[in-house]
């Protein structure tokens, strides 16, 4: 358990196993992107359990059958923050593949930790909002600015709260309390609560930078 509203820590095996991988230093890059698929896996169907579902018929070869299916007049929008976000994006295009993928593109300004925007493939008008349900996908939620800033692109569309589901490996208290003390309806999924930000914004014990690990861009 844990002391925040609608955050939710996927406390699975597989999860703190495949973390201590993620975690080590010296874990290649190929070994760490195959650890940060597995705990994905997990990451998303706990934040897919409560999607909508709908009655449908099928025929098997033997007879026709009653079935559920993800609900037809729901648009589930798949939103990773480039780049790191893209390595969530795969596994939700592999497990939904239905959904609408829309990249969204931001750096952190490493002097005053702020995201600075640089990629938007969300439409200027959003039709029926309250009928599209998001997932936005960042392997960091650290000072919470990204996540914010995400959050705020989707609710100016007119998309409710309660659509919104952040997802993210680890997560740092300070950036959980920012995004719940402005967006108390969003629900955010994460495989940990770790400590701290530490003096530059990252997550402590954390993993480092999860872009450059995922991408081998690691400078020595």
């Amino acid at each position: 358990m844990n002391s925040y509203k609608n955050v939710y820590v996927v406390n699975h095996p597989l999860c703190s196993h495949n973390l201590s991988i993620i975690r080590d230093k010296n874990t290649k890059a190929e070994v760490f992107r195959n650890a940060i698929r597995r705990i994905t896996y997990l990451l998303f169907y706990k934040a897919t359990e409560d999607l909508p579902l709908e009655d449908c018929k099928v025929i098997t070869p033997l007879e026709e059958c009653n079935c559920k299916r993800i609900n037809s007049e729901k648009e589930i929008i798949i939103a990773p923050i480039l780049r790191a976000g893209l390595i969530f994006s795969d596994i939700a295009n592999e497990i939904m593949p239905f959904a609408t993928v829309r990249h969204i593109g931001m750096y952190r300004d490493e002097d005053t930790l702020t995201p600075v925007w640089y990629y938007n493939k969300i439409p200027i008008e959003i039709e029926n909002p309250r009928d599209k349900i998001v997932l936005i996908l960042d392997p960091m939620l650290a000072t919470g600015n990204s996540a914010i800033d995400a959050i705020k692109l989707f609710s100016s569309k007119k998309i409710p709260q309660n659509n919104i589901r952040f997802i993210s490996l680890i997560s740092a208290p300070e950036g959980l309390e920012k995004v719940g003390n402005m967006f108390s309806e969003v629900k955010i999924y994460t495989a940990s609560i770790d400590n701290c930000l530490n003096d530059f914004g990252y997550i402590r014990p954390g993993l480092g930078d999860a872009g450059d690990r995922i991408f081998n861009t690691v400078e020595n």
